[in-house]
């Protein structure tokens, strides 16, 4: 009985404790509230309903009131240079990086931020020596990256290794597949130069690193050839099989011109043949087909494409049937097969195109790396059309 009496006046108690706190916190919200300048507000609606221009101008005249809020000078730099006002960015945050009494996570973030700065203005020594700042703090990580990002614009190739490097001890995660690209970029500089054993000692560590690369095994072939190698250049081509055969279309060509070179064409279209047997593609074809054209003739040509049609039926193989059907039809039906041919050729053009599987950039030559989305071997080498069948 006394247990429930003490109960009976303690919640009384209790109840008024935490009116009299929520009261006091609400006056202490409202009295910071009307401290803030009214534009602090205009600037926070307008950016709301995405008034970026005027959320700025508001912003603005909140600094020159209030010209200690450095959370403020840090959202109108990223504004200015969303906008790419990077002038008015840089002169942003360098304000801020000059005041004495800054805290030192926000020296780090405007050090980070200028970086950002300097490296969308294209200033990419001033941006890499703001980054080398941040090794070792809590920006480490994104400073590394954006590293990465500058050595791979500069072509700095030793540099962008070491990087991907040690953000793979910074993040616990592999970047073995980039790394291989970068040695490949070393190869393919020393073979435009005929310094070949350099070459082959950057793809041997492109291998070391991912032997699943068939970029290393493409350049290498490139490599044995120009030194006279031509078996050491097949066997290389060939190896890409065990990898990933859909790569294979990239050495068609220089499979069957190596094998013109020993004087063994023949075999050279029956690997090619065999190929496009064991793995369907519209590159692999055109390849073939050329070939078989060219030691066969129209009519062996003919019969493969229209093989390969009703086994993989496809919009561009039928424009490339109907293309050779024209050649030797005659003259009153050529016409009609031109029409044909130009109305799948409409339908056909966006099939034609490789896409990026990171950001879907689409385009009519296949990249190692995207020009949109910078990402390494993101690009698969097959049309679209051929994969929107196989999806």
């Amino acid at each position: 009985m006394e247990f429930e009496t003490w109960w009976l006046l303690a919640l009384p108690l209790f109840f008024a404790l935490g009116w009299f706190a929520a009261r006091i916190d609400i006056k202490q919200l409202v009295t910071e509230s009307r401290r803030l300048p009214h534009s602090y507000f205009k600037g926070l609606n307008f950016l709301l309903t995405e008034q970026p221009d005027k959320a700025i101008e508001a912003f603005i005249e909140v600094v020159k009131v209030e010209p200690e809020t450095v959370e403020l000078h840090f959202a109108l730099g990223n504004l200015f240079r969303r906008r790419g006002e990077l002038e008015r960015a840089i002169r942003m945050h360098q304000n801020i990086l000059d005041r004495e009494d800054l805290a030192p996570d926000q020296r780090l973030n405007a050090l980070h931020e200028l970086g950002q700065d300097y490296l969308k203005a294209g200033l990419l020594d001033r941006a890499e020596e703001l980054f080398i700042k941040l090794r070792g703090t809590s920006f480490e990580q994104s400073g590394l990256r954006y590293l990465l990002e500058i050595y791979e614009q500069e072509k700095d190739w030793p540099k962008a290794i070491e990087i991907s490097q040690q953000m793979d001890a910074v993040t616990g995660q592999s970047s073995a597949k980039d790394i291989a690209h970068f040695y490949c970029e070393l190869a393919a500089s020393a073979l435009v130069h005929a310094r070949y054993d350099e070459a082959r000692g950057h793809l041997d560590d492109a291998l070391s690193v991912n032997r699943k690369c068939t970029r290393a095994n493409l350049l290498l072939g490139d490599v044995e050839l120009g030194a006279g190698q031509v078996e050491a250049a097949i066997d290389a081509w060939k190896r890409i099989e065990g990898q990933n055969p859909a790569y294979l279309s990239l050495v068609a060509d220089r499979l069957l011109g190596a094998y013109r070179r020993l004087g063994r064409e023949t075999q050279g279209v029956q690997l090619l043949t065999g190929y496009l047997s064991s793995y369907p593609s519209l590159d692999l074809l055109e390849s073939v087909y050329k070939a078989v054209l060219e030691s066969g003739g129209p009519r062996q040509a003919y019969e493969l494409l229209r093989d390969e049609l009703r086994r993989n039926p496809t919009l561009i193989g039928l424009n490339r049937l109907i293309e050779m059907q024209i050649s030797e039809a005659p003259t009153d039906k050529r016409h009609d097969l031109e029409l044909t041919r130009d109305l799948i050729q409409q339908h056909a053009r966006s099939l034609s195109l490789y896409r990026c599987d990171n950001c879907g950039f689409r385009a009519r030559q296949f990249y190692w790396h995207c020009p949109a989305c910078h990402g390494w071997e993101t690009y698969i080498p097959k049309r679209a059309e051929e994969r929107e069948l196989s999806a």
